[in-house]
C-alpha cells in the first residue's frame, strides 16, 4: 500500500493518506530522535503490529511503514520539504 506524506503543523506532525486521499494517520516529533507513528482511519488493520516508535528519524519511520505495508511513502506532490 503507498502513502502520501504531508507536513503539517510547523514540522513536528505529518500526515500519512492513502493514494485515494483516505486518512492513515500521522508521525509525530516530540524530541529530537523521538518519531512516532500513529495509525489511523482504515490503516489501524493495516499497520496492527507496527513498530511505533520511537523512531530515531522521519526517514526510518517512513522505513517502518514501507517494511511493514510492503508499499512506498512518497511526499505530497507539490511539497519539496520534509
Amino acid at each position: 500500500m503507498d502513502v502520501i506524506v504531508t507536513p503539517a503543523e510547523g514540522g513536528t506532525v505529518w500526515q500519512l493518506t492513502d493514494l485515494l486521499g483516505r486518512s492513515m494517520g500521522r508521525i509525530t516529533a516530540s524530541a529530537p530522535r523521538q518519531f512516532m507513528i500513529h495509525p489511523g482511519g482504515h490503516a489501524s488493520e493495516t499497520m496492527a503490529g507496527i513498530q511505533q516508535g520511537p523512531h530515531a528519524s522521519l526517514d526510518a519511520a517512513l522505513a517502518e511503514i514501507e517494511r511493514h505495508t510492503r508499499g512506498v511513502c512518497r511526499r505530497n506532490p507539490g511539497e519539496d520539504q520534509l
